[in-house]
């Protein structure tokens, strides 16, 4: 089989004088390199290498930020099993409690028990999509730990300083007390 420039030649894409031409060059700089024993650099071919470390880096950047967003979807479907699943139902709900969001005040109809323990911190509101979910406060600190922006409402519990010197301190205060 002949070499592709001599098929170059019969096909009439090259004349006679460029490839001689070509060969003399090629067999210059193979002497010269012989003779000085110094690898010549190829500037195509350090271009060429430039370019595959250019993209294999851009390659890089974008499989982490895929990751990075697989890694956000993970965590929000996580968020939002977690609400599902332990979301305390408003059956019975007969007062307003009054929270806000952002900038906005909201209404949430629950049941004087949720609104007491809303208060002191024992149950949390969630958004989840454009609706609220109330649950438990153990369950919002889940969700906090993954993602903080799904917390609208979780009230910390304050821990009642006990006096040594309290007459009444035997006596404890029922939670349902009315006054």
């Amino acid at each position: 089989m002949s070499s592709l420039q001599d098929q170059l030649l019969k096909a009439g894409l090259v004349d006679k004088k460029k490839a001689a031409k070509v060969s003399k060059d090629k067999r210059k700089s193979e002497k010269l390199q012989r003779k000085t024993k110094q690898v010549q650099v190829d500037a195509s071919k350090v271009r060429a290498q430039q370019v595959r470390a250019e993209k294999a880096e851009k390659d890089r950047q974008l499989n982490q930020q895929r990751q990075l967003e697989a890694e956000q979807k993970a965590v929000a479907a996580q968020i939002r099993q977690l609400i599902t699943m332990n979301r305390i139902a408003r059956d019975g709900a007969d007062s307003d409690y009054n929270f806000t969001d952002g900038k906005t005040i909201k209404t949430l109809r629950v049941s004087d028990l949720m609104a007491r323990q809303l208060a002191h911190g024992y149950l949390a509101i969630v958004k989840l999509d454009d609706n609220y979910a109330v649950v438990p406060a153990a369950v919002a600190e889940k969700i906090d730990q993954r993602d903080a922006s799904y917390i609208v409402l979780r009230n910390q519990r304050e821990a009642t300083p006990e006096d040594e010197n309290d007459p009444y301190a035997d006596y404890k205060i029922p939670d349902d007390l009315m006054w």
